[in-house]
């Protein structure tokens, strides 16, 4: 909780907190899961909802964070446990232990993503046909393969997310993508953006690419550089691109999803 509010705080810069969270436990095949929501102050009509993914790491404070920065600005936001209740790595193993079986499997990625959103359509409030989803690292794939394979998502949005995920098919592609990627970013190679785009492209998608200048992977979590260090990894927080990925997503948002 202590990090929560000291990422609140951080990100107060640009809106104060008032919003709180509440939480929504289900179960999917006897296995628990805990989502997390916020809404606007005196919501008085059905509004956007914006789903958020996880980084690796599992549902921590750190999306907790962002979900209170989406209510604030006036929207709802819910954040999708992947993982289940508790599942949370503090280091990169378990972080990956928890993250493989997704990579591998894309329709037990998609399964996961769908049961999140349809928990997310029974708070009072959510408009069901205005439906964002945007994800960070690990989320960012969720995301975008979600797009892929027919989510009923009007936008989705990945924030230093991989993009060498399943192949586009055009039939089932229904949201506007933007991609906010870190131009720095070591774990996203030229070759798979490129790739990406070209199905992107070929599918004849909304798509909006971003390269964020000197940003690295996991630039908008202000605990990067602190874990980067920890465990000698390539990651680190850049303010700049932090504050200009999330006008560039409200913008995108705004236009794609009246």
């Amino acid at each position: 909780m202590k990090q929560l509010i000291l990422l609140a705080l951080l990100f107060s810069t640009t809106c104060g907190f008032s919003q709180k969270l509440d939480s929504l436990q289900y179960s999917i095949n006897g296995q628990h899961f805990t989502a997390f929501y916020a809404k606007p102050e005196k919501l008085t009509k059905k509004t956007k909802t914006v789903l958020i993914v996880h980084e690796w790491w599992g549902l921590n404070d750190y999306v907790k964070a962002r979900a209170m920065q989406i209510a604030q600005e006036g929207n709802i936001a819910f954040c999708i446990d992947m993982y289940g209740t508790g599942n949370v790595a503090n280091n990169p193993k378990d972080a990956q232990t928890f993250a493989m079986p997704f990579y591998k499997d894309s329709e037990f990625s998609y399964e996961r993503f769908m049961a999140g959103y349809k928990q997310a359509l029974t708070i009072s409030g959510v408009d069901s046909s205005k439906m964002i989803a945007i994800g960070y690292c690990f989320g960012g794939s969720v995301v975008l393969n979600a797009a892929k394979m027919g989510a009923p998502l009007d936008a989705v949005v990945s924030f230093h997310g991989g993009l060498a995920g399943i192949p586009v098919d055009k039939s089932k592609l229904k949201a506007a993508i933007l991609v906010c990627n870190g131009a720095a970013d070591s774990f996203v190679p030229e070759a798979e953006i490129a790739e990406f785009k070209k199905q992107l492209s070929e599918a004849n998608a909304d798509l909006t690419f971003i390269n964020y200048p000197d940003a690295t992977h996991a630039f908008t979590n202000p605990n990067a550089t602190e874990t980067g260090k920890k465990f000698s990894m390539p990651i680190s927080y850049n303010a700049a691109a932090d504050k200009q990925s999330w006008i560039d997503f409200n913008k995108f948002m705004q236009a794609k999803v009246k």
